[in-house]
């Protein structure tokens, strides 16, 4: 393997507020660049690389390679401050109005350039299937549908792509060309997020490969982004295999072919990397880091992201419609022997559904339910709890340590008093799955994309979000505040309706506890130079990629 000389961070800030023309330097030959394999748990949980249908922690970490927003994050950076990326400027040009000046010269992976229409047609109602003649096709069963106004045949995505487009731009009206290399982003009310939301969520699309494509199955498949990598394999549970993508506007990527290979079993993943059979492996359990450490040649990097576990409650389903009994939950569990003794303390416990980086809008002095077995047992006296059974339900090991941590709080429920039937389950469909009313508990992680708690308690738990989405809970004065505190433009007016939304979800009509802040630990060779990020992708780019040094 040819060493790839490590391009400062900031060349990357020139570079990214430049063209590309001015990173590029002598081309690097095919055969100098290494081909690099990073063994996973998982590569997406719905089959799909498809941004606005793939929402999973997994599928955040391979997106990176493929896509790119608008404005992004300089992610090694802890305090992840905004930086350009497909847009080099942004202006609000009035309290609806953003406006966002393109990078010249990005070039897509099917050799296409980038321009406004590329991203009008991203945020188009034909891209989230919200046609008309889309919906009646859905309804009809098929997958493709006639344009009204152009008689053009298009793909009929499945329900789930405009069902997240809508709890991600609620407030979205439109996108607007203003020329070749300018768009506006035009929203149906003042939104105090939108400059947060382009962070994260903006991924731009080709149109003409999106149209080239046999279906909408077959594109988001092989979907055609700007990133420094396109799709040339991909099988569902198994493999995706990420090509260079030479045209890069970013210069030369310095990985020839880039694997990443499902391994669900974390022996496999640390023998493979000990081997030799892997380059990065991803989930390394703390119990694991020094098995790894340990070895020569070989380096474990990681630590806390911004995504916390939780356990989430059904409250529609038998004792579980009582707040006591939940309540009694959310005291059982003893969070802090939890990091102390399944994470070796590498992680912490955090002030509820909220991380420090929300900066003026984080709620000082807020916890989670103190752990309190006398008062749990309190609470289901009063509820006249009287052992009827509690379905739990759990994935095996989708989440680090995730089988160990379910059944430390199972046993904690059962020390309170409670008939809990824990329950493993294959996937997330049979997790969700309440066809016979039995859904109780279930595991779930939510992640903060931008510096905001719009981007995690409102993404998640409010009227578009995943839990009311899936049935689970909802709450009227929630639901109120939910209102405020996206569409408020004063500091204060939101902060307390933040506040307002933790005290009844977390406390009064608990529709979820948080157990603790997740991370992610990486096995590495050690003489490949690569930093992880809190925000869970992994980068690939030249300035964060390198074979030869020890990092």
């Amino acid at each position: 393997m040819t060493s790839i000389r490590p391009i400062k961070q900031a060349v990357r800030l020139v570079a990214m507020a430049t063209t590309a023309g001015s990173l590029l330097a002598a081309p690097v030959l095919a055969q100098d660049r290494p081909t690099v394999t990073v063994a996973v748990q998982d590569i997406v949980t719905s089959g799909a690389l498809d941004v606005m249908r793939e929402q999973s922690n997994v599928g955040a970490r391979v997106f990176y390679s493929i896509f790119e927003s608008l404005i992004d994050f300089e992610r090694q950076n802890p305090d992840l401050p905004q930086i350009p990326m497909l847009a080099t400027e942004w202006t609000q040009i009035d309290p609806l109005t953003v406006e966002l000046k393109l990078r010249e010269g990005v070039v897509f992976h099917n050799g296409e350039t980038m321009d406004a229409d590329d991203v009008v047609f991203t945020f188009s109602d034909e891209r989230f299937g919200l046609l008309p003649e889309q919906q009646a096709a859905l309804e009809a069963g098929e997958e493709f549908f006639t344009h009204s106004e152009t008689g053009v045949e298009g793909f009929v995505p499945p329900p789930e792509v405009g069902a997240v487009y809508e709890r991600s731009w609620p407030l979205l009206d439109r996108v607007e060309k203003v020329d070749e290399m300018t768009v506006r982003f035009v929203t149906t009310t003042p939104d105090p997020t939108l400059i947060g939301r382009l962070s994260r969520g903006s991924e731009i699309y080709s149109e003409e490969g999106y149209r080239a494509a046999e279906s909408w199955i077959a594109h988001s498949q092989a979907p055609i982004g700007t990133g420094p990598y396109k799709v040339v394999r991909f099988e569902d549970d198994n493999i995706l295999e990420l090509e260079s993508h030479d045209a890069y506007w970013g210069g030369t990527p310095p990985i020839q072919t880039l694997r990443f290979i499902v391994v669900p079993e974390v022996a496999s993943r640390v023998n493979g990397l000990l081997s030799g059979e892997y380059d990065i492996i991803t989930d390394i359990p703390p119990d694991q880091i020094n098995t790894v450490d340990s070895q020569d040649g070989f380096h474990v990097v990681g630590g806390p992201i911004t995504n916390h576990r939780l356990m989430v409650f059904d409250k529609n389903n038998g004792v579980m419609q009582n707040p006591l009994v939940r309540r009694a939950l959310t005291h059982a569990i003893d969070r802090e022997l939890i990091v102390d003794t399944l994470w070796g303390g590498r992680t912490q416990v955090p002030a509820g559904l909220q991380w420090e980086f929300f900066g003026d809008m984080f709620i000082e002095g807020w916890t989670v339910p103190e752990y309190n077995p006398e008062l749990a047992r309190q609470l289901l006296d009063e509820a006249g709890y009287d052992g009827e059974p509690i379905q739990m339900r759990v994935l095996n090991n989708y989440y680090t340590n995730q089988v160990s941590t379910a059944q430390i709080n199972a046993e904690s429920f059962r020390q309170i008093g409670l008939n809990i039937d824990f329950q493993m389950k294959e996937n997330w469909e049979q997790i969700s799955d309440n066809s016979d009313g039995s859904r109780g508990i279930r595991d779930w992680s939510n992640s903060a994309p931008y510096p905001d708690p719009v981007a995690s308690i409102v993404n998640q738990h409010c009227q578009n979000g995943g839990q009311q989405q899936n049935g689970e809970w909802t709450n009227e004065e929630f639901n109120e505040n939910c209102i405020i505190l996206e569409t408020s433009m004063d500091q204060d007016t939101r902060k307390a309706a933040f506040a307002r939304m933790l005290e009844i979800i977390e406390r009064e009509d608990p529709g979820y506890t948080v157990l603790h802040q997740n991370a992610i630990f990486y096995g590495k060779r050690e003489d490949i130079t690569w930093e992880w990020s809190g925000l869970q992708s992994m980068d690939f780019r030249a300035e964060n990629f390198s074979v030869g040094g020890s990092k």
